[in-house]
């Protein structure tokens, strides 16, 4: 018999197609009467239209998210937040606009309501990094930046940009990866795990297909979903300090290096977990397959960018990054072995399958 402990996230959750419309139903639920929506400059046009339906609830519009969630962009929402007397935020979008209302809320502890435009799975965490001043990320992680209620409507998602998409859905597999690769993994955990990343990748390739298929959209929100309800359960690893250095130290976008990282932090951990391999694979369709490869394919299938050098970032760099991964590290199975991390961080820069554990 195998002990384990399972955090279960509470929440509320709506799926399906028109489910947006259920938004004042909820708001009042909460018994909310100052509304205050987080979102990026882009999205403002959507949420006017969707702020309609709330009437007097309303109470305006915070446009300040950006990547990475950086300290100037949280200060003025919180003051913002504070001069309407808001007391329910609403994201609108990715895991940009559900990071600005987590900030918020973190220190003015009103309810989030979260509308899910991207598959990053930020929604179903009460975890949330933010960037200072001087540079530096601090992650947070407290129960009152969760989101009591999830809204995932396919149709929202028609007109998202298929690279957005495919990024994203990477994002969310990485939940679920290193999930598997947790400090506190657990059966229930890799339940959600496997059937995520079958579920999202099986819907990212349907996506490349045809970027308008309903179905394929709410199957892509139902894995990120399941993805995302792993990472508070079982917590970070390597994946995540590796993106996290890449993207907030030489400003790659977020989601796509998720994708092209993720066969190589994985393959860094292949011997250190056969178990989880087995799991990974199986999601894929066969539990003997490589996980790493099986991850690094569906870059291909989806359309993914496959190397770093597409993202901009310099060959020069390579060593920098690895130095930064080694400072301050997350857990990990495998002990951080630099001479193994430059190594996977060449080979994702150059694009080609990840190499075999160094």
């Amino acid at each position: 018999m195998q002990s384990f402990t399972h955090v279960g996230m509470p929440g509320r959750v709506i799926h399906g197609a028109g489910s947006v419309a259920a938004l004042a139903a909820e708001v009042e639920a909460l018994g909310a009467q100052r509304v205050m929506f987080c979102c990026t400059k882009s999205r403002v046009s959507a949420v006017e239209k969707l702020a309609t339906t709330l009437s007097n609830r309303f109470a305006g519009i915070c446009d300040a998210a950006k990547i990475f969630v950086p300290l100037s962009a949280v200060e003025p929402g919180r003051e913002m937040a504070a001069a309407l007397n808001a007391d329910c935020l609403v994201s609108y979008g990715g895991g940009t606009a559900i990071g600005l209302a987590k900030a918020i809320a973190l220190k003015g502890g009103m309810p989030i309501i979260s509308i899910v435009t991207t598959y990053s799975g930020s929604e179903t965490t009460a975890l949330q990094g933010i960037i200072g001043h001087d540079g530096v990320r601090t992650n947070y992680r407290d129960m009152c930046m969760l989101p009591q209620v999830l809204i995932y409507d396919p149709q929202l998602m028609l007109d998202v940009p298929l690279d957005v998409s495919i990024a994203s859905g990477f994002n969310s597999i990485a939940h679920a990866v290193s999930s598997y690769l947790g400090m506190d993994a657990n059966p229930v955990a890799n339940m959600f795990s496997e059937n995520g990343i079958r579920a999202m990748s099986s819907a990212m390739v349907r996506l490349a297909k045809n970027p308008r298929d309903v179905d394929a959209r709410g199957d892509a929100l139902h894995g990120a979903w399941l993805c995302g309800m792993t990472l508070m359960s079982s917590g970070t690893t390597i994946h995540h300090k590796m993106v996290h250095v890449l993207g907030g130290g030489f400003e790659l976008p977020h989601g796509p290096t998720h994708a092209i990282m993720l066969p190589h932090s994985t393959a860094y951990n292949r011997d250190a977990a056969p178990d989880a391999m087995r799991g990974i694979a199986r999601a894929f369709g066969d539990e003997n397959a490589d996980a790493p490869s099986a991850l690094f394919d569906l870059l291909g299938k989806s359309g993914a960018a496959e190397g770093l050098k597409q993202l901009g970032l310099a060959e020069s760099a390579l060593d920098e990054a690895a130095d930064r991964i080694m400072i301050d590290r997350y857990f990990n199975l495998r002990d951080y072995d630099r001479t193994a991390i430059r190594a996977a961080l060449q080979a994702a820069w150059e694009g080609r399958p990840p190499v075999s554990a160094v």
